[in-house]
């Protein structure tokens, strides 16, 4: 971990004379940008802890002031460490069923009332990650927001599904110990499978604490054997705190990105899992306010969890050129406009192929600098749902990027399971600079668009 400041940036407070004032941007959200700008040497390392007020203020930011208030930097440091484990233990389930229903094609596979596919992971990782909080943090202290429920687990006709959830989720939390967790006296029965997932009811709201959990998200994209991701968030009080995500086919090395997925996944068979030049899956993470994102390459066979002591800082691109800016964009054509994105690419000029990417991996992408802007503007009646932009959003701005709707406002994740409000669409990029071209690009591009 980096050496610590002993302040930390929780709130900041920004006088208009510093920007233009054709800026729509809810500056609000730039604290990660301002610490860069403000304070070149500070980082932070959240196992500290501090308590001091602080405003700053230079030459290059005379209009700007900064409130330094008091904040325990030992905060949610607890929840960050089991949060991790539980989505490294998650990501391993997941690769064993992705590697079963690509190659041994024995995978339960259902579909959702909107047919999108689930498979027997997306309940086992429920399962597996609401029994991790409750052992940590005591049931009645875990409030979860989560996507499955167990109405099809539970239909007579199900039995042999149910039954495979429990096998897969008990097989997961036998690994417990290398994450140094304790595992269950006794393998989970399947009503014990069933309370676990159905205790992931919460319905969200702007008081209190929740997690925010979205078991496989990019499904199709698992199915096919393409990119997906685990994605785990805390919010209180209507706040992302922390965000985890696991990426289980994102190599932690950019390059094996040129490959198509089909030939990795061969080269992933051929190669041992160990090889440094392969160095499939990582997981990424971040706390709010402490400057920083980190990445750790998935647990290997036979080793133990480290913690945090393998993680290496993640930032967002430099690159504030569009012309040499890559932007993501959803793989799925169901619920997002490629047409209105390529017309936006244009008109600010963007050059590069656009990387399609299922689930939340583009936030990953963005926030280890492998691509600097994400943009999704959803067709007419799809709302966008808490769990697939909770965690993204942490991770990014702890990286040094910018994450707003069209508008320039912050996501709201205080409404329960939906971004209600979303002005147009999210916008998520590495730096203020191009997030503002994209954000007057789609002012006067909107009005000529069929969504």
């Amino acid at each position: 971990m980096p050496i610590s400041s002993p302040n930390s940036a929780a709130r900041i407070h920004l006088l208009r004379p510093l920007f233009p004032a054709t800026t729509r941007t809810n500056l609000r959200f730039f604290p990660s940008i301002l610490r860069r700008n403000l304070l070149p040497n500070f980082s932070i390392n959240p196992s500290l802890r501090f308590s001091s007020t602080q405003t700053v203020s230079s030459a290059t930011a005379q209009d700007c002031s900064v409130e330094f208030e008091s904040m325990d930097l030992e905060k949610y440091s607890r929840e960050l460490e089991v949060a991790v484990k539980a989505v490294h233990m998650a990501c391993l389930l997941c690769r064993r069923v992705q590697e079963n229903l690509i190659f041994k094609s024995n995978v339960h596979v259902q579909s959702k009332d909107d047919d999108s596919p689930v498979t027997v992971a997306d309940w086992s990782v429920q399962a597996t990650v609401s029994w991790v909080l409750s052992e940590a943090f005591g049931i009645e202290n875990v409030s979860i927001v989560a996507e499955e429920d167990v109405e099809t687990l539970s239909k007579t006709n199900s039995v042999g599904l149910l039954n495979a959830v429990t096998k897969t989720v008990n097989e997961s939390l036998a690994e417990a110990p290398s994450f140094g967790i304790r595992p269950p006296v006794t393998p989970l029965s399947t009503s014990e499978v069933l309370g676990a997932i159905s205790r992931c009811n919460s319905t969200g709201g702007p008081t209190g604490r929740f997690w925010v959990l979205d078991p496989v998200d990019g499904t199709l994209g698992f199915v096919r054997g393409d990119q997906y991701a685990v994605a785990l968030a805390l919010i209180e009080d209507g706040e992302p705190v922390l965000g985890v995500l696991g990426c289980p086919n994102y190599p932690m090395n950019k390059e094996w990105l040129s490959y198509q997925n089909g030939y990795k996944r061969i080269l992933s068979r051929l190669t041992s899992v160990s090889s440094a030049s392969w160095d499939k899956g990582c997981v990424m993470y971040a706390r709010k306010g402490s400057g920083g994102a980190w990445m750790q390459p998935l647990l290997q066979k036979e080793k133990k969890f480290v913690w945090p002591n393998s993680a290496r800082q993640i930032k967002v691109s430099t690159i504030d050129n569009p012309a040499l800016a890559t932007f993501c964009e959803p793989v799925e054509k169901a619920n997002s406009s490629h047409s209105f994105t390529a017309g936006l690419a244009h008109s600010v000029g963007l050059r590069n192929q656009p990387l399609r990417l299922y689930s939340m991996v583009k936030y990953a992408a963005i926030a280890r600098g492998d691509a600097e802007i994400f943009m999704k503007f959803a067709r007419a009646g799809y709302k966008e749902k808490i769990w697939d932009h909770a965690a993204g959003v942490v991770i990014i701005q702890e990286a040094g990027g910018v994450v707003t709707d069209a508008g320039g406002h912050p996501l709201c994740f205080s409404r329960g399971m939906y971004l209600e409000g979303l002005d147009r669409g999210i916008i998520a990029s590495s730096g203020a600079t191009l997030h503002e071209k994209i954000i007057r690009a789609v002012d006067a591009s909107w009005n000529s668009s069929s969504l």
